[in-house]
């Protein structure tokens, strides 16, 4: 089979290797999978530069989300066990965490529905509590991680203020949906957020940036807001005034959604019911930005490394065209 293989850490451009590799054998409650999409995700960089929470064995392969089909014909989407990952034409997975593929969508748009919308729905609902008339702030609105909370957002009666950076994401971020769009390259993010709220701030403020954007999420959160941090794309994890949190009155709160996994099973699988219904009904799809040949992965994750990519890149191995 043919696999991109990492053998030493760096920039995703540089160390993944296209090869031709042995299938891999599944280990005890693992399963083999003929990937029909792997999504990009930012821990594919992460990985790749070694700078992931998880580490695995050099070589591996990486791609940890994938649509695939089981021995037995289903279509599933579910995360890669690495370090068999997504991007190769057969991964390894944990029997246990397979989802079935909703049929609404085609094999890309499944791919990123899993990590993104599970993400999505667990640090508005179960972390933040975002109720129908909140505000929902989310930054890199028109990117992968963020579009994804603009539609549940807006799912969920919230209105949504979208915040990107450029025109061209601008554009993006409207079409998704977003009742008030916020270019950072060239307006005030505190202010605008300010304006439209009429000086309360937003309610629910989505960070999967951190840096800067943290701190105008900490200056424009609402009283009683919460600030859900789901990621540093920016490369800087902000180090938070409590004193601040404080005197506003607003929560801080972490979302490693991973985590559920081993805490709480089963609320994965009660939260990709709901989302495929979502799906079924329209309210939400994956924005695809990208469905990119299997040859052009290493490209694609670093371009995600690099912050230049709308939506979802999406990798299908040779053959597959959803």
């Amino acid at each position: 089979m043919q696999a991109w293989r990492v053998y030493e850490n760096g920039e995703p451009g540089a160390v993944m290797r296209l090869e031709e590799v042995e299938t891999p054998t599944p280990g005890p409650g693992q399963i083999l999978l003929k990937v029909r999409a792997a999504n990009v995700n930012f821990p594919d960089a992460l990985l790749c530069r070694g700078h992931y929470q998880v580490r695995p064995p050099l070589p591996f392969t990486p791609g940890v989300e994938v649509c695939a089909e089981t021995e037995d014909g289903r279509r599933v989407i579910t995360t890669a066990a690495l370090p068999h990952g997504g991007f190769a034409t057969h991964a390894l997975a944990d029997a246990a965490g397979l989802l079935p593929a909703p049929e609404s969508l085609d094999d890309a748009e499944a791919a990123a529905l899993h990590i993104g919308y599970q993400t999505g729905w667990f640090g508005l609902h179960r972390r933040a509590a975002l109720k129908e008339g909140e505000t929902l702030l989310v930054h890199a609105a028109a990117g992968g991680v963020g579009s994804a909370a603009v539609q549940l957002g807006k799912a969920a009666g919230a209105t949504v203020i979208g915040v990107v950076g450029g025109p061209a994401k601008a554009a993006v971020a409207r079409a998704l949906g977003c009742d008030l769009v916020i270019d950072r390259a060239s307006e005030d993010v505190v202010a605008a957020v300010k304006a439209a709220t009429g000086g309360r701030g937003a309610d629910v403020v989505y960070d999967p940036v951190g840096g800067e954007a943290y701190q105008q999420s900490a200056k424009c959160v609402a009283f009683e807001g919460r600030i859900v941090v789901v990621g540093f794309a920016s490369g800087t994890v902000p180090a938070p005034a409590l004193n601040h949190a404080l005197v506003k009155n607003y929560s801080v709160l972490g979302l490693h959604w991973g985590l559920y996994a081993q805490k709480d099973p089963a609320s994965i699988g009660r939260c990709h019911e709901t989302l495929t219904a979502y799906a079924a009904k329209g309210l939400i799809k994956p924005l695809i930005g990208e469905r990119v040949p299997f040859a052009g992965a290493a490209d694609a994750v670093q371009r995600v490394a690099d912050g230049t990519t709308t939506g979802r890149l999406v990798v299908l191995p040779e053959g597959v065209h959803a």
